[in-house]
C-alpha cells in the first residue's frame, strides 16, 4: 500500500472489511472480514502501473458478494466481469488503489 488510510477506507468502505486487533502499527494494516485476514505493509515508493501484487479470495456466495459490490458502486475489473471458468470457478476480478488485483472465487 502506498497510503495506509486510501487503503483502509477502500477495504473497510467498498468490500466490508474492519480493522484486525486494536493497535495500529505505522505503515501496516491488518484487516478482517468474515474468516479472510490481509495484511498490508506501506510502499510509498510503489507504482501502481507496475504492481503484479494479486489475491485469491474464495466465497460461498460470490453472486450476492458481485451484486453487493456492484450496488455500493465498486468498480469491477474490465476483464474480470463474473464469469465461469474453463477450471470450475465462478469468479469476477477488482482491484485496490494500488493495483492489487482481487478475484473472488466460488467452485460450481
Amino acid at each position: 500500500m502506498r497510503n495506509k488510510n486510501l487503503t483502509r477506507d477502500f477495504y473497510f468502505n467498498k468490500l466490508g472489511f474492519k480493522q484486525l486487533g486494536s493497535e495500529d502499527f505505522d505503515g501496516y494494516l491488518m484487516l478482517q472480514k468474515d474468516k479472510i485476514q490481509i495484511h498490508f505493509f506501506e510502499f510509498k515508493e510503489l507504482d501502481p502501473k507496475e504492481n503484479y501484487g494479486q489475491v485469491y479470495i474464495r466465497t460461498n456466495d460470490i453472486e450476492k458478494l458481485y451484486q453487493s459490490l456492484s450496488d455500493n458502486g465498486t468498480s469491477i475489473h474490465p476483464n474480470g466481469s463474473l464469469q465461469i471458468k474453463p477450471w470450475g470457478q465462478k469468479e469476477f476480478s477488482l482491484l485496490d488503489p494500488d493495483s492489487n488485483l482481487l478475484t473472488f472465487g466460488q467452485e460450481v
